[in-house]
């Protein structure tokens, strides 16, 4: 390929490239391979000028480039990386989990789809050293995607402050916040090096709004000026997530989102979830977009447990969890086998509350395993789908959305709006912050080494359930969906003054884009 043609494509996707990085896509012979290579490049560094430097930049996010090429590709992947300089190291360990997530597709016998488990806890007590681990390593990874943001100039750390400063930045994890006895907002914030209270003043209307977002340990950039004692605030910096372009198949395919089935339950709307299955079986007349299905999310709470709430008993037509998971299984096995069926974990389906939450046991829900269609994951998680030779497909990020409930109770502009309601509002808010639960009291989590909520990669779709509310919307170009449930109000919905959409099915199509919400209530 020649280098003009290899420039051309660089400046198509807006990206420029220095002459040595040029010089290496230049001497691959496979055109298609060289304009997916870069498609990646600008998805996973978000950076607009490409150097060979930023390949040995974030060994991390090397990885997970390299990981999302098709097994076909892996012997010209290696060449390149030897030519970029990377040690063979890190391509050993690329080969391995490349091998280990090939090996569970073909045992799902499910293709053009990507997904990775975590690692699995040590099964030891939790310590506060581990929470102390957990943090340190969060305020790490955060900062070095804010340390990016351009607008975050002079850029120092605390313990480097001396003297009256100008126009400096800082990046901090939120230790403390409340409001002075003049109305002020009052942080006090850390990062690695120590301590510093930061100060928004209430006349200064549009970044008061701004700092009354800011939830406690989140990570946030300040921009201002002041001593080692007070920094006072000129502007606050968010890590939230842009895609530059909404990216478009050339297959024409659909995929559906559905989420908090409950089955087991009295009030599971059974006859609108059989006209769902009646639907994608090809039933219903004058639906030709059904043949184009090809994908089906389920977002957790499949089933309605047991015991999950005060007096659950009442609710429940089911009381054994097995045979819950049992009679959903034999619905979701009626749904014709070329629908890939991906299913997450919520808060009823009988795993432990803590995130990350692990795949759906086996022991209570064998009938799952048995559906040669269906692949199980974690929660949170994060599936490609569509990938194609010339196309790296689209990468779902599923949240269940346990944490949900929380901001909406305290964020000032999402209580205002009763988010509890809009689940929305509270997407685009915990995307703002790059982060599925950022304040410690919001969800139950085990605290790993490498915190399973931070938002890495910029999915194209983030889904998630929970609120029982449904809803179709963008932020920087972030497709949103939340799903609807399929269980008739409770009288513990109720009490939280939720007030639940029924069978709701948003439908999004990978070629055109276009999204359709099917009712079948």
């Amino acid at each position: 390929m020649e280098n003009k043609e290899v420039l051309k494509y660089f400046l198509e996707k807006g990206l420029l490239v220095d002459n040595e990085v040029l010089d290496l896509f230049s001497g691959v012979k496979d055109v298609d391979f060289v304009k997916l290579m870069i498609e990646k490049i600008k998805k996973h560094t978000q950076q607009k000028v490409i150097t060979k430097g930023i390949f040995s930049k974030d060994a991390e996010q090397v990885n997970k480039l390299f990981l999302d090429f098709p097994q076909e590709s892996q012997e010209k992947l290696e060449k390149l990386k030897i030519k970029l300089g990377l040690s063979i190291e890190i391509s050993k360990e690329i080969s391995i989990k490349a091998v280990k997530t090939e090996n569970f597709k073909e045992m799902n016998s499910l293709p053009n789809i990507k997904y990775a488990l975590p690692v699995p806890e040590p099964n030891k007590k939790i310590e506060v050293k581990n929470f102390v681990t957990y943090f340190r390593n969060r305020f790490s990874e955060m900062r070095n995607i804010l340390q990016d943001y351009s607008q975050l100039d002079n850029l120092v750390s605390i313990n480097k402050i001396s003297g009256n400063r100008q126009g400096i930045s800082l990046i901090g994890m939120v230790l403390d916040k409340r409001v002075t006895k003049n109305k002020n907002i009052l942080f006090e914030i850390e990062d690695l090096t120590g301590k510093i209270k930061v100060l928004v003043n209430r006349d200064k209307k549009e970044l008061y709004k701004k700092a009354e977002e800011i939830t406690l340990d989140s990570v946030v950039g300040f921009k201002g000026s002041g001593s080692r004692e007070i920094l006072f605030v000129n502007d606050v910096i968010f890590p939230e997530p842009v895609l530059y372009e909404r990216k478009k198949s050339s297959f024409d395919e659909n995929v559906l989102f559905i989420g908090d089935l409950h089955y087991g339950s009295k009030r599971f709307l059974e006859e609108g979830f059989l006209r769902f299955i009646d639907y994608l079986n090809g039933k219903v007349p004058n639906t030709p977009e059904v043949d184009k299905i090809k994908y089906l999310f389920v977002v957790g709470d499949l089933i309605t447990g047991v015991g999950n709430y005060p007096n659950q008993e009442r609710d429940l037509k089911i009381t054994d969890i097995e045979e819950q998971f049992s009679r959903i299984a034999n619905l979701l096995g009626r749904i014709r086998r070329d629908i890939k069926i991906i299913i997450s974990p919520g808060n009823h389906d009988g795993v432990r509350l803590m995130e990350p939450q692990p795949v759906i046991d086996e022991k209570y829900a064998w009938p799952l395993y048995n559906l040669k269609n269906v692949i199980l994951t974690t929660n949170p998680a994060q599936v490609n789908i569509g990938a194609k030779q010339d196309f790296s497909g689209f990468d779902v990020l599923t949240y269940h959305g346990f944490s949900y409930f929380h901001y909406a109770k305290t964020i000032p502009h999402l209580v205002k709006k009763k988010a509890i309601n809009n689940a929305e509002l509270i997407m685009s808010y915990l995307l703002k912050n790059r982060h599925l639960a950022p304040t410690h009291a919001s969800t139950q989590y085990y605290p790993l080494e490498k915190d399973a909520h931070i938002i890495r990669d910029i999915p194209d779709v983030f889904v998630s359930a929970h609120t029982h509310k449904s809803s179709v919307s963008y932020y920087n170009n972030i497709l949103m969906i939340s799903t609807s449930c399929w269980e008739a109000m409770t009288p513990y919905q109720e009490k939280f003054g939720n007030t639940p959409d029924h069978c709701k099915v948003p439908m999004f199509n990978l070629k055109t884009r276009a999204v359709k919400v099917l009712d079948f209530e």
